[in-house]
């Protein structure tokens, strides 16, 4: 899969050794899978916890994990490193496995040449970080898989994608392409040593301007406002989203403009949420029959996916559904929250309560095959009434109706995508049983391959959209699905040291927790508590904030790095504000300070939200629509925002009444603080300032306070 949302190159023209070559980066080249049988010999790989890792372990490649073995490996025999960056799901990673790695020519040479690293960019997403800003500035884009090639002591100095074996179109294959490099490597070193150290610095400088300091101004209304513009224009008018093919899902930019909305009456803001909302909803890239979300759309129109699932999708994606059914009532989506939900707690949820990462685009070998059908198949399934209904909503057609060059789809084969049209209320219980009938019979099917690694700052996103669906919908499954992921990651996922683990699988944590593992379930915690109330959630979120302060932040600059201190040196220590496939981390731990600073009324953890705002507010001028969580973030900070403390006995009537009634309106900028009356000192313990606070006339009492101003206490 090649990322698109990556930006251009502060420095152009790096990538000497490509021009020396006359290779061409390669981004995406459409190729057959090669089905080839696996050597039976493991290389170092098979001892690793990594399903992608695992994938590998059969390669005639003599793969290293990443580690100072292999370097040490490279500098006594004096040969550069070829690192490949990839993950289990990414359909063009298994291309390049399944069409080099495990060919024994290829091996042969990258044996000779190199020492090969495998990393698993889900695992180790600070070493991707790295090689990713190295891929961007030298050939201005990035994806998976990554190619890198660097010295023994880690210093890049070429950076490519999916590369074929052979040569093709003009673009350097493996076979061609590891010979040259060899005698590249043999002939011009220093030419190579060079432009390594050029490239090293152009990343360090470009590390020192993602944030500013004190020398940063505190951004406000203006560039909240600046925002809207920018996504305004990149609007898709005919289909919703933003930009043009291939579309991906931006959840995080939908939440934004909700808030925008609320805040400034733009109605377009809202027009914008939910065109984009139906439009996804009916199209391909939804599954119609699991539910749940693939990837992106590879078309314009939302029609023709790129298949595989990810957790975080579905995270970010329901909580844009649920907080749009919040804001408008519109009933579809909500069911299309919970559907989302349904297919997670189904399919993506391990025993122990951790949720898995992601389901691959292939089965058999072939992208999509589990998820298109034939005309003939629906046939085959359904009644003649039913088919004829089915062939028509689902936009069924004899020729195909999934006929996508990039992917190679075969004609004839169908994405079930809804035509759009109204469905009379007669035919929605018809339509029930016929995806049920479907989806039965796609059940025997090959299914796609699932990476069950838990993550824990996924499960923090995830935890996040349940605790906010258990709220809005009064689904109290929602709320002990998030409360066994974040038991299971608090208890489970922890280091011998006392650290946060970042990555959990078969039984063992392992892999030094990250800022994104930090920022995300501490986001996660504070959603939770204010679904439950349950105080220990509250207590565990203000004590990973200390501890992600302590170990992330930067005291020189301002934000958050993405590795902590105590952490393996690499080199350059990445630094990142803008959103991608899931928001920034320093905007999530904006916001979740705030909200936290809120509940317990400490406002240093409201000071270091503003400087997170004014550190990257530089960066911000760049793209401000490639920030929308911060400006969600930067939304609540210059409010209107309340705080809302009720004081009651825990389970009666009127005590439920006034939670219902705190929780019924869409109010993002507002916290919710429970204290039992009953048993009052554990909260106050946490949040000193609800001392003073008791129950009206023995009744359950709020405390409602807007802009720092507390009305007073009402039973009402």
């Amino acid at each position: 899969m090649v990322d698109m949302r990556m930006t251009k190159p502060h420095y152009q023209r790096l990538n000497l050794i490509a021009l020396f070559l006359g290779i061409a980066v390669m981004l995406s080249v459409a190729t057959p899978a090669y089905s080839r049988s696996k050597e039976v010999a493991m290389n170092r790989l098979a001892s690793e916890s990594s399903p992608y890792l695992q994938k590998h372990a059969t390669n005639p490649v003599d793969w290293y994990p990443w580690g100072e073995e292999a370097f040490e490996r490279a500098r006594k025999e004096d040969k550069p490193v070829f690192l490949s960056i990839g993950y289990s799901t990414c359909h063009w990673c298994n291309v390049m496995e399944d069409e080099s790695f495990s060919d024994p020519e290829v091996a042969a040479l990258m044996n000779d040449a190199f020492i090969s690293i495998k990393v698993d960019r889900e695992e180790r997403p600070d070493i991707d970080s790295v090689y990713m800003s190295a891929s961007i500035l030298l050939t201005g884009s990035g994806g998976w898989p990554l190619t890198i090639l660097m010295t023994p002591d880690k210093k890049p100095f070429f950076a490519a994608t999916y590369i074929p074996k052979h040569t093709r179109f003009g673009r350097a294959g493996l076979m061609e392409f590891i010979p040259k490099v060899k005698e590249v490597w043999q002939t011009q070193r220093e030419e190579v040593l060079r432009s390594s150290e050029t490239i090293v610095s152009a990343m360090t400088n470009a590390g020192k301007t993602s944030a500013q300091g004190g020398k940063g101004t505190e951004p406000g209304l203006p560039e909240l406002e600046a925002t809207y513009r920018e996504l305004e224009g990149r609007y898709d008018k005919k289909h919703g989203g933003f930009g043009q093919a291939p579309k991906f899902p931006t959840p995080h930019s939908l939440m934004f403009l909700l808030r925008y909305h609320k805040r400034a009456g733009e109605d377009d803001a809202m027009k914008m949420v939910e065109a984009t909302l139906d439009h996804m909803r009916a199209g391909g890239m939804y599954d119609q029959l699991g539910f749940g979300f693939h990837r992106y759309s590879t078309d314009e129109m939302w029609r023709v996916p790129h298949f595989e699932k990810m957790l975080y999708d579905q995270a970010m994606l329901s909580m844009a559904y649920t907080e749009g059914y919040h804001a408008t009532g519109n009933e579809s989506y909500a069911a299309t929250a919970r559907e989302i939900f349904t297919y997670v707690l189904r399919d993506m949820t391990s025993p122990e309560g951790g949720f898995y990462s992601a389901e691959d685009a292939d089965s058999e070998g072939v992208e999509g095959k589990f998820y298109v059908w034939k005309e003939s198949e629906i046939r085959e399934v359904l009644s003649k009434d039913e088919a004829e209904l089915a062939l028509k909503f689902f936009n069924i057609k004899s020729g195909g109706n999934f006929v996508d060059p990039l992917e190679g789809a075969a004609v004839g084969e169908n994405i079930l995508y809804m035509d759009g049209s109204r469905q009379p209320a007669s035919s929605m219980s018809k339509l029930e049983k016929i995806r049920t009938k479907l989806l039965a019979y796609r059940e025997k099917r090959v299914h796609p391959f699932k990476d069950d690694k838990v993550l824990a700052d996924w499960n923090g996103l995830m935890i996040a959209a349940l605790a906010k669906g258990a709220r809005v919908f009064g689904d109290a499954q929602y709320a002990d699905a998030a409360r066994k992921s974040a038991d299971f990651v608090l208890g489970e996922m922890r280091l011998k040291d006392g650290g946060l683990a970042h990555r959990w699988r078969g039984g063992s944590a392992g892999i030094r927790a990250g800022a994104e593992d930090y920022a995300y379930l501490i986001w996660g915690l504070v959603e939770l508590y204010e679904a439950t109330f349950d105080l220990r959630y509250l207590e565990e979120a203000v004590q990973l904030s200390k501890v992600f302060q302590d170990e992330f932040w930067d005291e020189a600059h301002g934000g958050f790095f993405l590795t902590p201190d105590s952490g393996e040196k690499l080199i350059t220590r990445p630094k990142e504000v803008y959103d991608g496939a899931v928001p920034s981390y320093n905007s999530i731990a904006m916001l979740a300070f705030l909200k936290l600073s809120r509940l317990t009324g400490n406002s240093a953890l409201e000071e270091r939200a503003r400087e997170i705002a004014t550190a990257f507010s530089g960066e911000l001028k760049r793209a401000y629509s490639a920030h929308t969580m911060l400006m969600s973030a930067l939304d609540f900070g210059l409010g209107p925002s309340h705080e809302v403390v009720i004081v009651g006995r825990a389970g009666a009537r009127d005590t439920e009444a006034m939670i219902s009634a705190a929780r019924k309106k869409f109010a993002p900028n507002k916290v919710v603080l429970f204290v039992d009356a009953d048993n009052p000192s554990r909260v106050r313990q946490v949040a000193r300032f609800t001392e003073w606070m008791g129950m009206k006339d023995n009744k359950a009492t709020a405390y409602v306070c807007t802009e720092f101003i507390c009305k007073s206490p009402t039973n009402d």
